[in-house]
This record gives structure tokens, sequence and C-alpha cells, in this order.
């Protein structure tokens, strides 16, 4: 399963849990800056995370008016044991949305 997340929100999650501002160029700084915060946040420790293995990121971009007028926008695709529950995989999910969504 695949969620979108804006590379604003990101940022702010980051510069909201360290106090510091991140550029994210690309793929890579976007998964370092979500290993950060799903350890910062402690999305990480909640019941249930055990079976998420990694969550892969990726990039794109939208493009609200124009050509150059765009958002930078990251995929990520959670990986999770083959065992994990349906309902375990949507609640670490829905919880990292809803992190982001408050942000």
């Amino acid at each position: 399963m695949k969620i979108k997340v804006e590379s604003a929100k990101i940022i702010k999650a980051v510069k909201k849990l360290e106090g510091i501002e991140v550029v994210l160029e690309n793929a890579e700084d976007a998964k370092e800056a979500l290993r950060l915060i799903l350890a910062k946040s402690g999305l990480s420790l909640k019941e249930g995370r055990a079976g998420l293995r990694d969550v892969l990121v990726s990039s794109t971009q939208k493009y609200e008016t124009s050509a150059v007028d765009y958002k930078l926008l990251f995929l990520l695709e959670f990986l999770f044991e083959e065992n994990t529950p349906d309902e375990k995989r949507i609640s670490v999910i829905k919880d990292l949305q809803d992190f982001f969504n408050k942000v």
C-alpha cells in the first residue's frame, strides 16, 4: 500500500520534532527524514509496529497551474512482514497519515 505526502509536510514534521529545517531534494533525503520522524514521534514504538519491515520512498511532482509551478510529492510504500494482519497494516499507515495532517 502506498500513500503520498507533500515535501512541505515532511519538512514541517522534522522542524517540529528536531528544530531543524531540512531540504528534501530527492527520495533518499525523504527516507532519512521519515526514519527520523518515525523514531522521534514515537510512531515506530506503538503496538503493532514490529510487522513494519521498511518504507520505500519515491518522488513525483504535482503540477498546480503550470510546468513551472509544482509541488514535490513523496510516495511512501509500506513493506510489512507476511504474517502482519491487515488491521495492523492499516493502523500503521493511518497513524502516520494522521501525524502528517496534524503538523
